[in-house]
């Protein structure tokens, strides 16, 4: 399975199936926004209703919009390579992902790098999505 250039496609690295979470909050707010999401959990099998995959090598199409991280930066470090592999247009480092060293290896991959809130980017804020 591929996706077209213009599908909205997120891949939401660090889901959850916490609703308190942001990584569960980003699942829901990109959904709601039209987004096909892809939850990536190294466990679950499900989140908010998508199908979740153990790696974003596992999301079954060639190319992401968007991927956007909620998980530490000395896990984040060791994903980019797999990241870069879905040729993502935007990558999004959400607040406490990022650090210099995951900035500089990201960008050495030439990986498209935004530091702020995803969902905010939405025109939403994770507040919207309690509970």
């Amino acid at each position: 399975m591929t996706t077209d250039s213009s599908s909205k496609t997120c891949v939401v690295i660090g889901a959850s199936t916490d609703r308190k979470k942001y990584g569960n909050k980003s699942v829901r707010a990109h959904a709601q926004l039209g987004y096909t999401v892809y939850p990536v959990h190294p466990t679950e099998v499900e989140i908010e209703g998508w199908p979740a995959y153990p790696t974003i090598r596992d999301v079954p199409v060639d190319r992401v919009e968007r991927v956007t991280m909620y998980v530490p930066p000395w896990v984040g470090i060791g994903l980019l390579a797999d990241i870069a592999t879905k040729y993502p247009q935007e990558v999004w480092l959400n607040p406490g992902t990022e650090s210099e060293k995951l900035i500089a290896e990201a960008e050495a991959l030439g990986l498209p790098i935004i530091q702020a809130c995803s969902i905010v980017d939405l025109g939403t804020t994770p507040s919207e999505f309690e509970g």
